[in-house]
Parts: C-alpha cells; structure tokens; sequence
C-alpha cells in the first residue's frame, strides 16, 4: 500500500487526517512545540484503518506505520492531563478538532484517552500527515463499540 501524504488547510481536510491517526499512540518526548518555527510535530505510530476495513483483510492481520504530523503557523501550544516531563508516557490518540476563531485562526485541539489535551493556538490550519516508512504487523485492532464504522470520524 503506498504511505500516506496528507495535507490539511481546513477543517474538512483536518476531520481526514484525524480519521487516519485515530488510535495513533507516541511518547509524550515524541511530540515538540518549536515556538522560533511556529510548528508543533509529532511522531507517532499510527494503525492503518485504510487496510484493516479493507476487502478481504483477516480479523488477525492488522498493521501499524510510524508516521510524522506536523502543524505550521502555531502561536502557543498547551498540554493538559499529563506532566510534559513524563516522556516516556504512552499517549492514545482518539481525534483531532478545529473550534475557529477569528476567520483564518482558531484552536486545534488534539484528545487523548485519559483525558489529555493538547491545544494550538493556530493563525490557521496547515498540517501534513506523512508516512515514514516502517510498517509492521498486529494482531490487535482498536476496538470501539459505540462507533458505527469502527474507524470513527
């Protein structure tokens, strides 16, 4: 399958990205704010739901792939619900939101499992989501029972 290069200058186009990262996990130390560039990047091990809704994929054959977000013109980044000095602790991505402010600007919210939150305070959304290259197999698929599709939105 060919890696993933995704851009995002809106919300329709973030609700893509957040859909291909949803259960994604990193290290809290996977994950910096670069005030002097004005860019918040993270790297993170995404689980491939393109392929596991896929035609004829096996309920034991899942795959995971290391994959870079970054997102440019970020003012002030927040965390909340975690210690940004605990780096090694693991971080479930579940969805990433835009609530606008004055038109371009507004907040990108990233939510985690455990009730942890990530804002950026954003001139506008311009994101990448890239593949890196390592892919490698799980048998485990993210459950979500109350989501209908099973890849959520």
């Amino acid at each position: 399958m060919t890696p993933l290069k995704l851009l995002a200058l809106d919300d329709e186009d973030l609700k893509i990205i957040s859909a291909h990262l949803q259960d994604a996990v990193l290290r809290v130390d996977d994950m910096a704010y670069l005030p002097a560039q004005k860019r918040f990047a993270a790297v993170l091990n995404r689980f491939d739901w393109e392929q596991a809704l896929g035609e004829g994929t096996r309920p034991d054959h899942h795959r995971r792939r290391r994959a870079a977000l970054r997102f440019d013109r970020v003012f002030n980044a927040q965390i909340k619900g975690v210690d940004p000095e605990e780096k090694g602790h693991v971080l479930s991505l579940l969805a990433i939101r835009f609530e606008p402010g004055d038109s371009p600007s507004g907040i990108i919210e990233l939510t985690f499992s455990g009730d942890v939150t990530i804002r950026l305070d954003a001139e506008c959304i311009e994101a990448e989501l890239k593949d890196l290259g390592p892919v490698w197999q799980t048998k485990n698929k993210p459950e979500h029972p109350d989501a209908e599709s099973g890849a959520g939105a």
